[in-house]
């Protein structure tokens, strides 16, 4: 419990370091605050999350934590406001434009979603997210055949993520990490949409492993 604890709090500080490297000299305050707000919220503790952050104002990285605090605790009045406000500091956040998207989804602003939607897919056809929020959009609309169009695209692309799970699985074999890697092998498994090369050698890695580890 301990090592994974202190897995989960080098995972948290290394993506502080990451987003604090792309925002504008922020304050040691600041960062500390923000510190704390995403250790509460990697625990699902969202309506702290917020009260942590109340006093930030214009660092984007907590602008967008405290958007999606305030999404997942359901408060989408506010969710709305600190994404619009994110994306005046930051017009280019992609997360946050996400998110504004299915807030605006929530509160029945249809054709928002499907307008800024529309703007995130013109920008980047390979995310899978957006293809996925842009079939639900279709879906809501009444117009299935778009909605999958979409989900067969995404589902193509989910072998992407399915070759990045076996490379893992790789790594953890090797490194004497047995049923990490079957884990690994079971979920890439599952995201292949068909029978391709990939699935192949999935099932003869799952196969060389569970015959040395019998």
């Amino acid at each position: 419990m301990k090592y994974h604890t202190t897995l989960k709090l080098i995972f948290i500080c290394a993506i502080i370091l990451a987003l604090v490297s792309c925002a504008k000299d922020p304050d040691t305050e600041t960062i500390r605050i923000y510190a704390r707000a995403s250790e509460a919220y990697a625990q699902g503790r969202f309506g702290e999350t917020t009260d942590i952050l109340h006093r930030v104002k214009k660092f984007p990285p907590a602008l967008m934590l405290r958007a999606k605090a305030e999404y997942y605790a359901g408060d989408l009045e506010n969710a709305e406001k600190s994404c619009r406000k994110l994306l005046k500091a930051r017009p280019s956040s992609y997360e946050g434009k996400l998110y504004l998207v299915r807030i605006l989804r929530e509160k029945n602003d249809i054709n928002g979603a499907v307008k800024l939607t529309e703007s995130l897919l013109s920008d980047n056809p390979q995310d899978i997210r957006t293809l996925r929020l842009a079939a639900e959009l279709a879906a809501d609309e009444g117009k299935n055949d778009d909605a999958a169009i979409l989900l067969d695209k995404a589902a193509e692309l989910s072998a992407e993520s399915a070759l990045v799970l076996l490379d893992r699985a790789r790594m953890r074999w090797v490194a004497g990490k047995a049923p990490e890697a079957l884990e690994d092998l079971s979920r890439a498994r599952a995201m292949l949409p068909w029978d391709t090369p990939l699935l192949r050698a999935i099932i003869n890695l799952e196969n060389t492993i569970k015959e040395a580890i019998l």
